[in-house]
This record gives C-alpha cells, sequence and structure tokens, in this order.
C-alpha cells in the first residue's frame, strides 16, 4: 500500500522493473567477460573462473607435480577452484546486491 492510500501507478512500475531486468542482465554480460583467480599452495595451482563461477583456466607449476602423489595435486587443484568460486561470489554480490535492494524500493511492491 502506498503511503497516503493512493494507489501504485501500474505503468512506472512497469517501467521500473523494465529498467531493473536490462540492469540485471547489462550487470550478468558483465560478470560472463570478468575473470578472477584463486590459487592454493602457495601459488602452485591456479584457478580462473569468470564472474558466472564457470572454470575458465587452470595452471599447475611443474613443482607441484609428484607422481607418487596424485592426491595432494588434486587437492591443491579443488582447493584454488574453491578460491576462485569464492571470489566470482563476492564480485556477484557487488555486481547484483545493489539491483537486488532496488527491489525493496519500488512502491507498491510487497518486499
Amino acid at each position: 500500500m502506498i503511503p497516503g492510500g493512493g494507489q501504485p501507478n501500474m505503468q512506472e512500475l512497469l517501467q521500473q522493473a523494465q529498467k531493473m531486468q536490462q540492469d540485471l542482465a547489462r550487470a550478468q554480460e558483465e560478470l560472463a567477460a570478468t575473470e578472477v583467480d584463486g590459487q592454493a599452495g602457495g601459488g602452485l595451482v591456479k584457478a580462473t573462473v569468470n564472474g558466472s563461477g564457470e572454470l575458465r583456466g587452470l595452471v599447475i607449476d611443474p613443482k607441484a607435480v609428484d607422481p607418487e602423489d596424485t592426491e595432494t595435486l588434486a587437492d591443491l587443484v579443488i582447493a584454488a577452484v574453491h578460491a576462485a568460486n569464492e571470489n566470482a561470489q563476492q564480485l556477484q554480490q557487488q555486481k547484483l546486491g545493489p539491483l537486488a535492494q532496488g527491489l525493496g524500493g519500488m512502491p507498491g511492491l510487497p518486499f
């Protein structure tokens, strides 16, 4: 309900929703084009993901490769990808968080 008892202007609400949808699509495109890194083992393994969390690259320093201990290498790869994904989630919050908060500011909507 709008303060003062008036009805929400539906055309204005629609325009705001369309703008937010465009802003969201633009932010998602930026996320997909932005890459972040994560590393493990003091930089022996580095993973690169885009802002959407898609793995884009993996670099393994030859020092991390021990044919007798592939389990440690696998752990380092998992840790590097995990770190990169955490960075991607932080980037998503930075880009998309303000847009989600904007939903609560639209008059007439129950958020």
